[in-house]
């Protein structure tokens, strides 16, 4: 069984899928099996049920981590639609101050074929989205979303639709891209009035 709730850098995170519709070229998941202190993230045969998710949050001493949990694991969280919520609601209840941040590729609203971000929005602090990319063409070429076209446009209304309903949204970007394409995604977030932090890329 892979690690459910993990640690990294100081920050606990809970891997709730391995599904994820892009494949991109810097996906961390191409250079190991974990990250931080988890032996494996990649799930054996399924991903986890939300009795498999919530006993390990209750075996996990959060102590120190208790200020902010991040979905963030093998995969894209929004696979999980409903153990994502489910599992939100009841971090809520168990550690009614801790923030929950989403570590999102934005496209929960194709996977999940419906609206997403007022629900997603009711029950997490923070959105962050990886942008990646200015452009559609650009999005295309470095993620490979399976929804082609569709997918850039996609993320712009979900960060525009989390942005409307109050909680704190970001975009992010890994610095793989070229310092004219950072600068051209800079100009998109601002027009947005979103906020862009831009990562380093690491093998490790």
């Amino acid at each position: 069984m892979a690690d459910i709730v993990y640690t990294f850098e100081n920050h606990v995170y809970l891997n709730i899928t391995n599904s994820c519709p892009c494949r991109c070229e810097f996906c961390i998941r191409k250079n190991g099996s974990g990250v931080g202190d988890a032996q494996t993230l990649w799930f054996s045969g399924h991903n986890p049920s939300f009795e498999e998710i919530k006993a390990e949050i209750n075996a996990f001493d959060f102590g120190k981590y208790a200020d902010e949990i991040i979905f963030c694991g093998y995969g894209e969280p929004t696979c999980a639609y409903d153990n994502l919520i489910r599992t939100a609601k009841y971090l809520k209840e168990k550690l009614p101050n801790c923030r929950l941040r989403l570590n999102t590729n934005g496209l929960s609203d194709l996977l999940n074929k419906k609206p997403t971000a007022k629900e997603i929005c009711d029950n997490l602090d923070i959105i962050s989205i990886s942008l990646n990319a200015p452009t559609s063409e650009k999005y295309e070429a470095l993620c490979h979303p399976s929804f082609k076209e569709k997918a850039f446009p996609a993320i712009l209304k979900f960060a525009e639709e989390c942005k409307k309903y109050g909680v704190s949204v970001k975009f992010s970007l890994v610095d793989v891209i070229s310092a004219e394409d950072i600068a051209e995604c800079q100009r998109l977030a601002d027009s947005m009035g979103i906020p862009l932090r831009v990562r380093e890329y690491t093998a490790d």
